[in-house]
């Protein structure tokens, strides 16, 4: 049999959600790795981390049960799901590769100012004591504040990989973006064929 045809679909779109759940549950472990080994402390990162990992492998699970029963109904709320998503996804990737130096900048402060336990890892990741200056009055958990010398900001090191972050979290998200189509497409395209195994007659 040709690939385009039932089987052939069927396999493309179960291999697809096959790399979702893994990808979700690499997620999952990734943020739980971080937590157990201190890396990082903000329940706020590490929940985010875990709700995509969660709602990604829901998704594959439905688009999974889907292509193998062939259940047209999961097979449609899979598509417009996978739909929207890639709205999303798209729009966030290529929000992130057009972004500037000065527009990461702000970027980099919005979120330095608004997440204190991630604020506190990154000091004492990259021993650095405030964003653009740093005032003896505030407290830092960087081991530079108990040296002789002065601490560094946290801006201009922070900038270094921003560009370099960004660009990666984008191209990731570009490639995701495309797979995500392409799943709509095989979805659209394994909903409107006939099962084979059936009867001739039916329409699945």
């Amino acid at each position: 049999m040709v690939c385009g045809g039932f089987a052939c679909s069927k396999n493309c779109l179960c291999a697809l959600n096959l790399l979702y759940t893994l990808v979700s549950l690499l997620l999952i472990g990734i943020a739980a790795w971080g937590i157990g080994f201190g890396l990082i402390s903000s329940l706020r990162v590490v929940g985010v981390v875990i709700a995509v990992g969660i709602f990604l492998f829901l998704i594959a699970l439905v688009g999974l049960i889907g292509a193998v029963k062939h259940h047209q109904v999961l097979l449609f709320f899979y598509m417009i799901i996978l739909l929207l998503v890639f709205i999303v996804q798209f729009s966030v990737s290529c929000a992130c590769l057009a972004l500037n130096q000065e527009q990461q900048g702000q970027l980099l402060e919005v979120g330095w100012n608004n997440t204190a336990s991630a604020r506190n890892d990154i000091q004492r990741n990259l021993n650095c004591c405030g964003f653009r200056s740093f005032s003896p009055n505030d407290t830092c958990p960087a081991s530079c504040v108990k040296s002789s010398h002065p601490c560094s900001p946290c801006a201009p090191i922070i900038g270094k990989y921003a560009g370099e972050v960004l660009r990666f979290v984008g191209g990731i998200g570009l490639f995701f973006s495309f797979t995500e189509i392409l799943g709509v497409w095989l979805t659209y395209r394994y909903r409107n064929q006939k099962d084979p195994r059936a009867n001739p007659s039916a329409f699945l």
